[in-house]
């Protein structure tokens, strides 16, 4: 058995109104792949980020290599060698890929003014190629997709010297071949001795992958096991406590004929083209394709978020012109994006703002008054409808989990009602528990007649929701399904076929 590497025991943390962490503990050996995990708001990331000095814990003791000690901030995590991957981006934007990954370890000129960028590049070029990561290190970041971007959170995080690494969502903007590199990763550095703390809401890579798991659930400790004597059956129950939703695939008869929104030979040049699709009321349309396939490139050119070159867009029959999210809108569309931080929510702002925004104009009373109690009665109601974890409707939604800002999302367009709904990754970064909870809210959105565009690279979720499927490639549709008899390869099949 291998050496005691850390362990954290008697951990407590709270914030304001919420107690995030109670008794909570971890250990870690050397070379071993940990995974922790637990429900959004379980307090999986509190924890951590206690571990890596970016909070303080309230209680507790931290035991590394033997020995007590403080880590006060970030800085000191490092100098420690214990690293974090973290599932929200922590990326400067207008800077390059090597620029990111070398921030405040610049190699210098012979005068120490002057940042050596060939140096520099040429350090992230031997990393980049070392993880077989396709990126080149002078693109910018902000011109990244989240995937890529996520791949430079993970060579900035391997490029220091860790011993700990802890692994946040890491795969989650991830295709299959760039997982099984990371997987070919893990391993080397299993071997090296580095212990790895694996958080992941994907079950299936926790028997791949990990040789212990740690449960948690509402930020108390449950329970340690060996991953080869567990089912996931078993984690899921230790994680929730509870029956998961699972829904069965929707049956083709609960879908209308009308066509709510049709696409003729949508274009924008270079990203996509000749794009044309139907999506019928009470229908869940899937979009599947591998990452840079164009899907969500789509998703915005029909919500207004970027311009088109070609292509009519027809809502109900009426052709529109929507120039911008405001013209989406009005003609009853509304889009969930894979980013929520950047594109979804006022962090700053509180849960209520954040669920009305989209609707102000329902919220005014005469003279141009807020109703502030209508408001408030309206976020009440879809808190509780959506199960959102929040001390109240003026919390902030920058303190709550991934999970619980997602729902926040789909509650502000939910309060506009909108009939057509497009779902960008709508489960990305959420856990099973809450995964259930939106498969159950999109079937019971289907059922009242919204019709939905659901974006995902999960496919055994395309398939368990889908009534139909659009496959694309390289910017182009390759394939339409219907949900009868379809599997992951035939999708996959359609997913690489590049049309000339």
């Amino acid at each position: 058995m291998s050496s005691l590497l850390l362990k954290m025991e008697g951990i407590y943390k709270s914030f304001p109104g919420v107690q995030a962490l109670s008794n909570a503990q971890f250990e870690l050996r050397a070379g071993e792949v940990h995974a922790l995990v637990g429900e959004n708001g379980a307090g999986k990331s509190t924890l951590m980020k206690i571990l890596t000095g970016i909070y303080q814990r309230d209680e507790g003791r931290i035991i590394y290599n033997g020995e007590e000690v403080e880590i006060p901030n970030p800085k000191k995590a490092q100098e420690l060698g214990i690293g974090i991957i973290h599932q929200e981006l922590n990326l400067i934007p207008d800077l390059t890929v090597a620029q990111n990954i070398f921030i405040g370890r610049e190699p210098r000129k012979a005068v120490r003014l002057f940042v050596n960028e060939n140096e520099i590049n040429y350090k992230t070029k031997q990393l980049l190629d070392q993880l077989n990561l396709d990126l080149d290190s002078k693109e910018t970041v902000s011109n990244l997709t989240v995937a890529k971007q996520q791949m430079v959170e993970i060579a900035k995080a391997l490029s220091f010297n860790t011993r700990v690494l802890i692994m946040d969502e890491p795969t989650a903007a991830l295709t299959e071949s760039e997982i099984e590199a990371l997987f070919k990763i893990i391993n080397q550095l299993r071997k090296k001795g580095v212990g790895i703390v694996y958080i992941s809401h994907r079950m299936e890579e926790l028997k791949r992958i990990t040789d212990r798991i740690t449960v948690m659930r509402d930020g108390c400790y449950i329970g340690t096991v060996e991953t080869k004597d567990v089912s996931i059956d078993e984690i899921i129950s230790m994680m929730v406590g509870r029956e998961v939703y699972i829904s069965a695939k929707p049956g083709m008869g609960t879908v209308g004929t009308e066509r709510v929104l049709e696409v003729k030979n949508l274009g924008r040049k270079g990203v996509f083209e000749n794009v044309s699709f139907y999506l019928r009321k009470g229908e869940i349309l899937g979009f599947a394709g591998l990452m840079g396939a164009g899907r969500t490139e789509v998703a915005r050119a029909i919500f207004g978020a970027d311009p088109i070159d070609t292509g009519e867009i027809y809502v109900k029959g009426k052709k529109v012109e929507i120039k911008s999210p405001a013209d989406a809108v009005r003609y009853g569309i509304g889009y969930l994006s894979e980013d929520r931080k950047r594109f979804g929510l006022m962090l700053e702002m509180d849960v209520k703002t954040n669920i009305a925004i989209a609707s102000f104009k329902k919220f005014l009373r005469s003279l141009g008054w807020v109703d502030d109690g209508k408001i408030a009665d309206v976020s009440t109601k879809m808190v509780e409808s959506l199960k959102i974890k929040t001390p109240n409707i003026d919390q902030q939604v920058k303190f709550l989990s991934g999970g619980n800002q997602q729902k926040v999302v789909i509650s502000k367009w939910l309060t506009r009602d909108c009939d057509i709904l497009i779902f960008d990754e709508p489960t990305r970064g959420i856990d099973i528990g809450a995964k259930g909870e939106i498969y159950k809210l999109l079937n019971d959105l289907a059922a009242q007649g919204k019709s939905i565009i659901m974006i995902s690279s999960e496919l055994p979720e395309i398939l368990r929701m889908s009534h139909r499927i659009i496959v694309m490639c390289e910017g182009r549709i390759t394939g339409e399904l219907s949900n009868e008899n379809v599997t992951q390869e035939m999708i996959m099949s359609y997913a690489t076929k590049r049309v000339s």
